[in-house]
């Protein structure tokens, strides 16, 4: 990056760089534990997230990471956004309300991947601004892998309490908020692209076939999944703050979570749509069959002290394209009896 770019990075609001393009410094080397530790903590337990030989059947030369795996690098991605780009607002007044991941192909172990940001749009409404980042992973082959899609929300001109922003500080997590003057030294800080340098994305390379146990012969629209169950407990949460490097404590402390308007601790939100993604993958039997998974959050699952609060599940076929060997899967979550989501689909190739 130019030292305009540079400046004019630093000097920018968001509305400015609508549409301007970010590369994170470093690549992303996915290990292979890592892609088992993640799919353990999302309850995804399709053998080709845990063992060669069965990535192998699905032609893969390496374990498939979750298909929710790339909010992990999503995390230390928003971090970074946040702390160096968006810096007109604080980081305590960020809501998530959509997640789209769009796959090529699934993210594997050992892959190097190169990540892009762009702000995609900016929308103020009621005192809020709506920002949709789009981050854009490729192999190293330059290839296309996967196209992530978030939207916050995010309140300027907020007065923070300082006896509440004190008392945040006391649990917070440490070394997890970006700053400009760290970001040059920072693997995950954002370089802004100029304009000539930003490549038109490449055509991903072919898919391979899948093999999944409901088959375009047998699947018609109207089909209900069977109902899925999964507790959720405290040391669920914490191992997945750990795992997916999401440190917002109103997933782990009482007292950051009452601050914040909680009856008690809640589940990420990424928790919640990776538990889905399980609960999707367990019925189609291929992980690789994903094309499109979007989900809108409204609202929270509470976890308390000492008891698991279940998630329910549900799904029904909205339309099948025998032609193109596809469907449409409409998807629902609730907990304590309420509504996880505002809209979950998944869009998925079949078996002939």
């Amino acid at each position: 990056m130019t030292e305009t770019a540079e400046a004019a990075a630093a000097s920018a609001t968001a509305t400015d760089l609508v549409g301007r393009h970010f590369r994170v410094r470093d690549h992303y080397a996915v290990g292979r534990e890592k892609v088992r530790e993640f799919a353990r903590a999302v309850r995804n337990e399709h053998p080709a997230h845990h063992h060669e030989e069965d990535a192998r059947e699905l032609g893969y030369s390496a374990l498939l990471a979750s298909p929710t795996f790339a909010s992990v690098i999503g995390a230390a991605t928003t971090r970074s956004l946040i702390g160096t780009v968006l810096t007109e607002y604080d980081v305590s007044q960020f809501l998530q309300t959509d997640q789209i991941f769009e796959y090529h192909r699934p993210i594997l172990a050992d892959d190097l991947l190169s990540v892009d940001v762009t702000i995609e749009q900016l929308r103020s409404y009621g005192g809020n601004d709506f920002i949709t980042v789009k981050v854009t992973f490729t192999d190293a082959d330059a290839l296309p892998v996967l196209v992530a899609t978030t939207t916050i929300v995010a309140r300027l001109g907020v007065e923070i309490d300082v006896a509440i922003a004190e008392t945040m500080a006391g649990v917070v997590m440490h070394g997890h908020v970006a700053d400009s003057a760290a970001s040059a030294s920072d693997p995950a800080g954002l370089i802004l692209l100029a304009p000539e340098d930003v490549a038109a994305l490449r055509d991903p390379a072919p898919a391979l076939p899948v093999r999944t146990v409901p088959t375009t012969a047998t699947l018609t629209a109207g089909t209900e999944l069977p109902a899925g169950r999964m507790p959720v407990t405290r040391g669920d949460l914490a191992n997945y703050a750990g795992v997916s490097g999401d440190p917002n404590p109103i997933h782990f402390s009482d007292t950051a979570a009452q601050l914040a308007g909680l009856p008690t601790v809640v589940a990420h939100g990424m928790l919640t749509m990776g538990l889905t993604a399980s609960y999707l993958v367990s019925w189609l039997g291929d992980p690789a069959a994903l094309g499109k998974f979007s989900v809108r959050f409204s609202g929270f699952v509470p976890v308390w002290p000492a008891a698991a609060t279940f998630v329910e599940f549900t799904g029904k076929v909205k339309s099948v394209d025998a032609e193109n060997r596809s469907a449409t899967i409409v998807l629902g979550a609730t907990s304590e009896g309420k509504k996880l989501f505002g809209r979950a689909v998944a869009e998925v190739r079949l078996s002939a």
